[in-house]
């Protein structure tokens, strides 16, 4: 093969090598607490879901949302099951967040009435985060 040809096949490698976008980390999906401790990468676009049932006056409260290494990706979205047709059925909260910086944090939410702060929640839902 002659220089021509040579460097030819070398500028197409490293054009190719150029034009190619870095992988897409999946998103991450968190349901429970089991789940955790949650690592992520810087981009990662993390989704929690949990059970609730603001009709019986609780709601998922956001303690702490790991202020320094995850973005809120907007407020909570609440849903119930089409198929439920019972008034006052439980669904679910969604809440998503993008990891934005490398680092350790806690994404803590508890589920109680708004109004009573000063009551014990009914439950917790505590994740560590790290985020690479």
């Amino acid at each position: 093969m002659n220089i021509n040809c040579t460097l030819l096949v070398l500028g197409l490698s490293l054009l190719t090598a150029c034009s190619q976008t870095p992988g897409r980390h999946e998103d991450m999906m968190l349901e429970k607490a089991s789940q955790c401790p949650a690592h992520m990468q810087t981009g990662q676009t993390l989704t929690l879901t949990l059970p609730s049932n603001p009709s019986t006056g609780y709601r998922w409260l956001v303690q702490n949302p790991a202020t320094g290494i995850l973005r809120s990706l907007g407020p909570e979205v609440y849903s119930h099951p089409e198929d439920a047709g019972v008034v006052g059925s439980a669904g679910r909260s969604v809440w998503r967040f993008q990891a934005q910086a490398t680092g350790e944090g806690h994404l803590l939410l508890v589920y109680q009435q708004p109004w009573a702060p000063e009551v014990r929640p009914v439950q917790t839902f505590d994740c560590a985060i790290t985020v690479k």
